[in-house]
């Protein structure tokens, strides 16, 4: 069984700073990307940064610059660091994880809880 645990978040002033940490835990034999997502109010959740096994990152254009992603594969854990907050990065954030729970098995997909980032003066 795998578990897929979200931390962090909260209410912040524009221009602040926030984090937020993802860690995996159950039975897990090798983690592949892993990746933030968030769901504005009345949004669709979309893509927001993610990281790979070898540690590359990539972004999406609204949050380059601002936001840093980055993994402990010892400790099966992501984080994003969030700088500059504005008032539309308010959102549910997510993370997902694709992990292969036998060696030798298929990669799949797990989603943490979402933690509430909330940007506002």
């Amino acid at each position: 069984q795998v578990h897929i645990v979200t931390a962090g978040g909260g209410l912040v002033q524009p221009g602040g700073s926030l984090g937020l940490s993802c860690a995996a835990s159950g039975i897990i034999s090798d983690i592949g990307t892993m990746a933030w997502y968030r769901q504005g109010p009345g949004e669709q959740r979309k893509l927001v940064a993610f990281i790979t096994a070898d540690g590359e990152e990539n972004y999406t254009d609204f949050v380059k610059g601002r936001f840093i992603i980055s993994r402990d594969n010892a400790k099966k854990m992501m984080f994003l660091q969030m700088n500059n907050l504005k008032p539309e990065d308010t959102a549910v954030y997510n993370c997902h994880v694709a992990l292969v729970t036998v060696p030798g098995g298929a990669t799949v997909g797990y989603w943490g809880q979402g933690s509430q980032v909330t940007v506002s003066s």
